[in-house]
């Protein structure tokens, strides 16, 4: 837990919206405690959301209670609408601390295998390629860390819809390829694990606009979509909504479950 001087406003619209309650609450004479009667909370939450800390976000009827008390034209509205469709440059680290508890995990892949299913030669040949990384071996290591989260007592059900055309670009090379559709075939019958795939010949669907992984927690879903460079997090409100809209329509036209699994294995035999 990060100490409030340890926050930059500039950093994040979480950070800025930390930065602001503390900033008001303080020019105010505010106890955490008073603040909390302002905006319908506890003390708890007031502090939790001046230190910017992990799941602890301001929702618009805090917002709109502090403006109101404040008298400040909505800003803090405001600063909750944006926070909700700005770019982070650190979504995934965010992104990883959720996945851990997740209760179920839907992910949509367009142009590669998705992480918690890559084999170490796959994520190795995807990270070296890139040129971005300096520390392969680290990151590789961390990617397969990740992995835990299927072999952990009541696993996560993972659903994995994949555009077809990831088993036709050759990452790494054919032995690598191989060994990567070999993984996910395995991985396919658990009991846990659903892949399916979209074909190529299913024209356009809207998994054509970008990946984008929704995760079930016991306090309601979370949808990350990424972005070169970064991403952002969905935490409620339409556009949740929409994305699960979106999900379902993927899914309508993605293989069932037994042709997925063929396409798969035809694609092992094109990789031997």
């Amino acid at each position: 837990m990060a100490p409030v001087e340890s926050l930059d406003a500039d950093a994040s619209f979480k950070h800025w919206i930390a930065s602001d309650l503390r900033f008001w609450r303080e020019r105010e004479g505010l106890s955490l405690s008073q603040m909390g009667q302002v905006m319908g909370c506890s003390r708890h939450t007031v502090s939790n959301i001046e230190h910017a800390r992990e799941s602890w976000n301001m929702n618009e009827d805090q917002a709109d209670r502090l403006d109101a008390h404040l008298r400040l034209n909505n800003h803090f509205r405001r600063l909750v609408r944006y926070a909700r469709t700005a770019h982070d440059p650190d979504w995934f680290a965010d992104y990883v601390k959720h996945e851990k508890y997740a209760l179920a995990i839907r992910t949509f892949r367009l142009s590669l295998f998705p992480g918690l299913l890559q084999t170490e030669a796959y994520a190795r040949a995807l990270l070296t390629s890139s040129r971005l990384v300096v520390d392969v071996e680290k990151a590789v290591h961390a990617r397969m860390r990740r992995q835990k989260v299927l072999t952990r007592e009541d696993p996560p059900h993972l659903w994995a819809v994949i555009d077809e055309n990831v088993l036709h670009r050759p990452v790494g090379g054919p032995e690598v390829m191989r060994e990567q559709v070999a993984r996910l075939y395995e991985a396919a019958v658990l009991p846990h694990v659903t892949i399916r795939f979209v074909r190529q010949s299913s024209g356009f669907y809207l998994g054509l606009d970008g990946s984008f992984n929704t995760l079930s927690l016991e306090r309601g879903e979370k949808v990350f979509v990424e972005a070169p460079g970064g991403g952002r997090l969905i935490q409620g409100g339409p556009e949740l909504r929409d994305f699960g809209v979106r999900w379902d329509r993927i899914g309508a036209s993605a293989l069932p479950w037994d042709s997925s699994r063929d396409l798969m294995a035809e694609a092992m035999e094109r990789f031997s």
